[in-house]
């Protein structure tokens, strides 16, 4: 049976003017020419030195580009984008109060005069709407948070801006990162982390002997720090961790947790040794 969830901490940004391709091509992860009506593309802004800034799921129409994105980050990411766009014809704004955005999962979802598009990070992650109000019976966000950590997949809230990479984050195996398109910011050492294999940490779904504390609270292992929490629900949470840490007991505070490795999380050797 699909199920679909209400996410008021998302927002919508529109990007709009014959220019919307090719300006935010030269500054995101992932390829903006790939995001089409019924096609999702899953992508991230970066710092020039290639820390993560904000992630967005790019959505199409007919005349505008539509970034599913986190409320909180809209007013920042609009000033950083508006800096680029020159002599660009584009126009940037927020369009959070025209949208309701959803996520539905377990099953098709087909919701009349509304946006949709199959999350691309992964076939049973579900499908992305964008409805002109909340759905009748969508769920609570809650739910939504529960069928995401279970995936293992990451969220605005799971990571540190300015300081996470997108290799840390999964962006690789959750197709957030194109290699074959052309320069965007902070692409230099996000491809010199890939090929020089200089990732010493991932986001990681972990399971608590207990409910996990507050997202913040430090992993560690014996007298070693271990790494941090991040999202949580109950038992289940995502942790950045340090790989060399992966396979010792960590404790988050008081509280035995545990990693739990998706199937499509893939590790360097040297850690898996």
């Amino acid at each position: 049976m699909t199920k679909t969830a209400f996410l008021p901490h998302r927002g919508v940004i529109a990007i709009e003017g014959p220019d919307r391709v090719t300006f935010l091509q030269g500054l995101v992860s992932n390829d903006v020419t790939k995001a089409v009506p019924g096609r999702a593309v899953w992508s991230a802004l970066l710092t020039p030195q290639g820390r993560y800034l904000a992630e967005f799921f790019i959505l199409a129409t007919a005349d505008s580009l539509l970034l599913d994105t986190a409320r909180e980050a809209i007013p920042d990411l609009i000033k950083r984008l508006g800096r680029f766009r020159l002599r660009s014809k584009v126009t940037l704004a927020d369009r959070s109060a025209d949208f309701a955005v959803h996520a539905a999962w377990n099953g098709s979802a087909t919701i009349p005069d509304a946006i949709t598009a199959p999350d691309p990070r992964l076939d049973t992650a579900g499908t992305r709407i964008l409805a002109r109000t909340r759905l009748p019976d969508a769920l609570d966000a809650t739910a939504y948070l529960a069928h995401r950590l279970a995936l293992g997949l990451p969220d605005h809230a799971d990571l540190e801006p300015e300081k996470t990479l997108l290799m840390e984050a999964g962006f690789d195996e959750l197709h957030g990162i194109d290699w074959d398109k052309g320069c965007y910011m902070g692409q230099e050492l996000t491809a010199r982390t890939r090929y020089r294999g200089l990732v010493k940490r991932r986001l990681i779904p972990v399971n608590g002997s207990t409910d996990l504390p507050s997202p913040g609270t430090p992993i560690t292992t014996g007298d070693r720090d271990a790494g941090a929490l991040r999202g949580r629900l109950g038992l289940r949470g995502l942790a950045m961790l340090r790989l060399d840490c992966l396979y010792l007991p960590l404790q988050a505070g008081p509280i035995m947790v545990k990693p739990d490795m998706p199937y499509w999380l893939t590790l360097p050797e040297p850690a898996q040794a």
